[in-house]
């Protein structure tokens, strides 16, 4: 294993990903189908062919007019309302071949694309997808079939047809929809906002489409209905939050208009546009390999003695041989050090100059001995693949109101003996170099919309009276909020048993959830290639799975913060009580690599290309090559999610950050440091400069290219010690008492803002009594009836001690 991880650090390639909200279109498109419901395309052909003949003999549905296509598709809708399940089932079956692209008429992938797409806008405007809203709602309170399914020792497709039907045509519309093209007709784009907003709105039920998802998800693992296919429904969810609140160039967006409405400064720099133009760096080196690097040092001091010997000879053969020497980890490209005088950076800045190997100290042995340095030792790798990253940091950095008044506290204590509270003006009586540390830190001051936001919730709670009610924007992300308020923890606990039940990294459990539902074959593998074929099928429904709910969790917080602090926060602290950071953590407790260069597909295998193309013979060796890619977008792009969701969980929290210390995090996060994407690069950097002062001298001192790494990747913070952790927080690690506070100030924040009785404590009072008895109270209709009955028991047969009124208490 070792050997195998030297080899892979040292071998592994560049990766050429490009993160954003989604992969490729058609890879969307594919992954919402399993292998083993491939024999269903030709079922739903052949239920609209056999309704389609009956419509309109010897004729195509692409050679119908537009109106001879809606008339079809109101047929359909008319069909959609019989009693008939199966009736029912046969209709929907045609839809979803409609939106499937009526692949039969078509010759190439683009072709079904196109039809799909032309479809699905005709089905949406016909109303298709309310219908459909209706018949899901039906499915998911059918408690027949959830109780069948409960009782069952085994679930499989059968158990689930109506639902992925349903779904999977709503997934197509959602999906098609959300995808702008640059040839989308006006009414297509019209219909796209329209879609939007109803969406979003409170228009299904009286409350937005996310929430009757999360229904379903709650009710799966609360093991009320363990035949919904969670992979249809995750991906469904995750889709539709996309749509209807945004991806992260909207919120790129969103963040810079809020900047503009509360008078900030604009953001330093474009941080998609860093990211995408960062490179990656080598990885770190293994124990494996330091341990080949010291013996070659050694074999290096012997070669050296042995030339010098031999130069006193007359006969030096120094010059032909060269000590192999490795490359160094984390150094592929020739940054400027900034702790080396500019002499040592120019003679860096050569051209001619060639990446350095190991510098491992001279031998004191050797001092007296060596006359001239070896030459360098020939790159590793070919020089055409040097990078050349640009000069300077690729961050601005950053300082915090906070940080200003830390430093002029520290500062006046030290000079004049008192402090002046959270005056950041007065500097009289400190030195010159003060004033010109308090100028810089101020040249880089940034006050994020978060703060903004903290500072006036706690106006409005000293004031409530004075600044009367908050106006609060009806924006999607506040309806959404709104809605999964009440249930909040459960949305987030049931999200964290998928992802744990999906992980590679969980053991298969008699008490944890069965996520493959919607997987497995009625009847199971008999031959080694149907066992391999599902195999595969398998481990893609996980990999599926964690991608959907590792989007959707990080589409939520980064959504809720730019709404309200408050709400992120809430979020947070559910997922954290949930143990969310040691769940990812032991995500990543795995050979990452390995992961990311998984190849759980089968193309010939993958919609469209398995409608379109003649299907060629599966063989066991063909499944065991895989496909050809370097690389899953799919894994790559869950585990940078992942590492996302960890940062924004334990950004600024000390207690969270001494989580990642206790739970051993540093060497986990130090292996995922193999891939070679900067992105996914920069977010383990992120976390483990946030615990580099906690990890001791001794770890800063062994993983230097790591801490350079760091320095190099990483926005700095001017007056941030984290690289020599003097300054260590001396606070006690009192994780129940952050987190409790944390918890007091969001409750507060929902009780004004959400709860309806609110202004029950400052509402008038009325002290007439005739006009308190003359206000009319609603009775419940028995009321009348038993009212004398009523009077009996409880006033005439109660004895009443009048005496003890006039008694004091």
């Amino acid at each position: 294993m070792q050997a195998e991880d030297m080899e892979s650090s040292m071998e592994s390639p560049n990766l050429e990903f490009e993160y954003g909200d989604t992969d490729a279109l058609t890879a969307e498109l594919s992954e919402l189908y399993s292998y083993t419901e491939e024999p269903e395309f030709a079922l739903n052909r052949d239920y609209f062919e056999e309704d389609f003949r009956s419509h309109a003999r010897d004729r195509r549905w692409i050679e119908l007019t537009v109106e001879e296509q809606k008339t079809y598709v109101m047929r359909l809708l008319d069909a959609l309302e019989v009693t008939d399940r199966d009736k029912r089932l046969k209709v929907a079956r045609a839809i979803l071949y409609l939106a499937q692209g009526v692949f039969d008429e078509c010759d190439t992938e683009v072709d079904v694309l196109h039809w799909s797409r032309h479809n699905v806008f005709l089905l949406y405007n016909m109303g298709i997808f309310t219908a459909l809203l209706e018949l899901l709602s039906m499915e998911i309170d059918n408690n027949q079939a959830c109780s069948s399914a409960v009782r069952k020792p085994a679930i499989s497709l059968a158990d689930s047809t109506e639902l992925r039907v349903l779904l999977s045509i709503m997934y197509l519309m959602v999906e098609t929809i959300r995808v702008q093209t640059e040839d989308d007709r006006p009414e297509w784009r019209a219909a796209r906002e329209v879609f939007k907003n109803e969406l979003g709105s409170p228009l299904y039920n009286g409350e937005p489409f996310a929430l009757l998802l999360f229904t379903m998800v709650t009710k799966f693992c609360s093991m009320n209905a363990p035949h919904f296919p969670m992979k249809k429904v995750l991906l469904l969810l995750w889709k539709t939050i996309l749509f209807t609140l945004g991806g992260f160039e909207e919120l790129q967006e969103m963040k810079v208009r809020g900047r503009e409405r509360l008078n900030l400064p604009p953001l330093p720099e474009d941080s998609i546009k860093v990211v995408r133009a960062m490179r990656a760096a080598s990885p770190p080196a293994s124990a494996m390999e330091l341990i080949e690097q010291q013996q070659q040092q050694k074999r290096g001091r012997r070669s050296r003695r042995s030339a010098f010997v031999d130069s006193l000879e007359g006969d030096s053969p120094f010059a032909k041989k060269q000590p192999l020497v490795k490359q160094d980890s984390l150094d592929t490209y020739n940054e400027r050090d900034p702790f080396k005088n500019d002499d040592a950076r120019d003679e860096e800045e050569d051209p001619e100059d060639t990446d350095s190997g190991i510098e491992g100290e001279v031998d004191p042995l050797d001092r007296d001995v060596i006359i001239q340095p070896p030459p360098p030792p020939p790159p590793l790798r070919p020089p055409t693949e040097r990078v050349n990253f640009p000069k300077g940091l690729p961050w601005a950095p950053k300082v915090r109101e906070k940080d200003i008044e830390h430093f002029l506290e520290t500062s006046r204590n030290k000079f004049i003996g008192f402090t002046l509270g959270n005056d950041t003006d007065t500097l009289v009586g400190l030195p010159r170099p003060i004033h010109e540390s308090v100028k810089t830190l101020k040249q880089h001051k940034y006050v994020s919309i978060a703060e903004v936001q903290i500072k006036k919730e706690d106006e409005l709670q000293q004031c409530p009276m004075t600044l009367g009610e908050e106006e609060v924007e009806e924006t999607p992300t506040e309806m959404l909020y709104l809605g999964m308020l009440p249930n909040l923890s459960q949305y987030v606990i049931a999200l964290l048993k998928l992802l744990l039940a999906a992980a590679p990294t969980s053991k298969a459990k008699t008490d944890s959830i069965n996520i493959l539902a919607d997987v497995l074959p009625e009847e199971m593998p008999i031959t080694v290639l149907q066992s391999m074929k599902l195999g595969i099928d398998v481990n893609r429904h996980k990999e599926i799975i964690v991608k959907a709910i590792s989007a959707l969790l990080l589409l939520l917080l980064k959504h809720f913060k730019l709404n309200h602090i408050y709400q992120f926060e809430i979020v947070s602290q559910h997922l954290v009580f949930a143990n969310c950071i040691p769940l990812i953590l032991k995500f990543f407790n795995q050979n990452i690599m390995s992961y990311i260069s998984a190849k759980n597909s089968i193309c010939v295998l993958d919609f469209p290309h398995c409608v379109v193309h003649e299907m060629p013979e599966l063989t066991a060796e063909s499944l065991e090559a895989g496909d050809t890619n370097q690389f899953c977008w799919r894994n790559l792009f869950s585990c940078i999610n992942l590492l996302r969701i960890l940062n924004k969980l334990t950004k600024w929290k000390h207690s969270r950050t001494m989580m990642l210390v206790v739970f051993k995090s540093a060497p986990i996060l130090k292996r995922a440091l193999k891939v070679k994407q900067a992105m996914m690069q920069l977010y383990v950097l992120k976390l483990l400069k946030i615990q580099t002062k906690y990890l001791g001298r001794q770890w800063r001192k062994s993983n230097m290219k790591t801490m350079s790494a760091i320095y190099q990747k990483v926005r700095h913070r001017l007056n941030d010690d984290w690289a020599y952790g003097n300054d260590i927080d001396a606070r006690p690690w009192d994780f129940q008492a952050e987190e409790c506070a944390l918890r007091e100030s969001i409750e507060k924040f929902n009780s004004r803002r959400y709860d309806r009785n609110k202004n029950g404590d400052f509402a008038p009072v009325d002290n007439c009594l005739q006009s308190v008895l003359g206000q009319r109270v609603e009775l419940p209709e028995d009321f009348h009836y038993s009212y004398e009955m009523w009077l009996e028991r409880e006033v005439f047969s109660q004895p009443i001690q009048w005496e003890g009124l006039l008694q004091n208490p």
